[in-house]
């Protein structure tokens, strides 16, 4: 087992090394080599003449005998330069008959993992490669799905009947009652190239408030839930419900295109008007009746009423949203009963955030 393990060791680091050494690189690098060696021996050869024109201001030494050093110093530093770029011109030249004899690879074998046992080299895919700089930046800037953080919130209310007219007449505070939804949405391009029609699909939580008006509460009678009016004086009466629901809209977004130098166009998304027609499907998380009053002895009393109140557990509706960059109007509307055995259905309607 030891022996396996160190096997798999050395062929691993076998592999991650000749992964970084291809011919163009090797030959990058001994060209920087030579740059740097010739870099050094200027160097040098440039201190020693401020040294022996140091010397020739301080009269140590004549005008022949400065002239004579500089032209030492100057055959010195051009022989140094030739001994050690002919080490590296012989890397070069063992380089070249390695690319030759197949024992390194070139760039463009870069998709590949290269290793070499003896005189056989050995090429296969076990990373892929095609991440580069460019592609990442290709791919990132032409995605066909983006994910927005959602936030809404604004008045809650029913309808009975499906008549908008009964808001007029409704039982809940209309200002009062107040909704809170908040979740992720996905948002996929239909087809491949640039185009303004997506699908918004995503998860979300809603905290739907009603505040019953009048001093009534909501109870719970049997197979039906009414409501009536409170011995006390209530000062507050609100009934929330929290969904989980599913979201699903056509969205329409017509931010202008950007082409980039390359002449690649993308669509930009959220940068102007966004129109989005859909739907939801969901179910109920959980009922509860808050009511707050003060009692005879002028104590107040919180009271948390937890009880489905006969209300649907599966939900469905439909729902559509106008908007401008990330924040546009939202509104929704639930095509089942929110209580069983009437027709009074939640309507929701307020301002939406889509944070890109």
């Amino acid at each position: 087992m030891k022996r396996i393990l160190i096997l798999l060791v050395l062929l691993s680091t076998t592999i991650v090394q000749s992964q970084k050494r291809t011919f163009e690189r090797e030959v990058e690098h001994i060209s920087e080599k030579i740059d740097e060696i010739t870099k050094s021996q200027k160097d040098s050869l440039k201190n020693k003449v401020k040294e022996i024109n140091l010397k020739l201001e301080k009269k140590k030494i004549t005008d022949v005998e400065a002239e004579k050093l500089k032209k030492e110093a100057a055959a010195y530093h051009a022989e140094r330069i030739e001994e050690l770029v002919s080490v590296e011109e012989q890397k070069l030249q063992q380089l070249v008959q390695d690319k030759t004899n197949g024992k390194i690879a070139s760039s463009k074998d870069d998709e590949y993992d290269v290793f070499t046992i003896g005189d056989k080299t050995f090429k296969f895919k076990l990373f892929d490669h095609d991440d580069d700089d460019e592609i990442r930046k290709r791919k990132r800037r032409n995605k066909r799905t983006t994910t927005q953080f959602v936030f809404a919130l604004g008045v809650n209310n029913v309808l009975v009947n499906n008549d908008l007219g009964s808001l007029n007449d409704s039982n809940y505070e209309f200002w009062r009652s107040r909704f809170y939804e908040l979740g992720f949405t996905w948002k996929t391009r239909f087809s491949k190239e640039p185009s303004k029609t997506y699908f918004k699909y995503g998860i979300s939580f809603l905290w739907n408030n009603l505040r019953a008006d009048n001093n009534r509460y909501h109870f719970v009678n049997g197979d039906q839930t009414d409501l009536v009016v409170d011995t006390n004086t209530l000062s507050e009466s609100r009934l929330r419900h929290v969904q989980m629901i599913f979201p699903m809209h056509l969205e329409f977004d017509f931010t202008k295109n950007k082409k980039y130098p390359d002449g690649e166009v993308v669509d930009k998304t959220h940068k102007d008007v966004r129109i989005g027609l859909g739907g939801f499907f969901g179910f109920k998380l959980g009922t509860r009746q808050y009511l707050e009053f003060v009692d005879p002895q002028g104590v107040t009393v919180e009271e948390v009423q937890k009880n489905d109140f006969n209300t649907n557990v599966f939900n469905y509706g439909v729902s559509g949203f106008l908007a401008y960059k990330g924040i546009g109007l939202y509104a929704k509307y639930d095509l089942n009963p929110l209580f069983k055995n009437t027709d009074i259905r939640n309507f929701s309607l307020g301002v939406r955030f889509d944070i890109n």
